[in-house]
């Protein structure tokens, strides 16, 4: 696995290299990700494909899947996440133990994500189940 990252030459600014899905990252732009941000981004995706990978294989009645991410970072540089919290949000008929398993098998195994991140990471997740998508997502 190969890719590249090209500095824009202004700022902290950078971009993917060719032949690369577009990708625009910086380093205090708010109208761009961090590269922090990014991770975030990573372990979600990666953990929420999981997840509703297992669950439509089991077959069971997932309609959405939403997650959230909150977490703390050391106070001093490296300034790594010390502490990650993600909540899955569950529409559908899909019993609780299956959702607990999915999760588990996602982090435990299969995300390669949260099994690169440093072992004394503080993780934690949460479910909220609810019948109907939320206005908000």
């Amino acid at each position: 696995m190969s890719h590249s990252l090209i500095w824009e030459g202004d700022d902290l600014h950078f971009h993917a290299g060719p032949g690369e899905p577009p990708l625009r990252i910086a380093s205090e732009d708010p109208m761009l990700q961090s590269p922090m941000t990014l991770l975030t981004h990573a372990l979600m995706g990666c953990m929420a494909m999981d997840v509703v990978h297992i669950l439509q294989k089991g077959r069971h009645g997932l309609k959405a899947l939403r997650v959230t991410f909150d977490g703390e970072r050391a106070p001093q540089p490296p300034r790594r996440y010390t502490k990650v919290h993600l909540t899955f949000h569950i529409t559908g008929t899909v019993p609780q133990d299956a959702v607990d398993r999915a999760i588990a098998l996602s982090h435990e195994k299969y995300c390669s994500v949260s099994n690169t991140l440093a072992t004394d990471l503080e993780f934690t997740t949460a479910v909220v189940m609810q019948a109907e998508a939320g206005e908000s997502w």
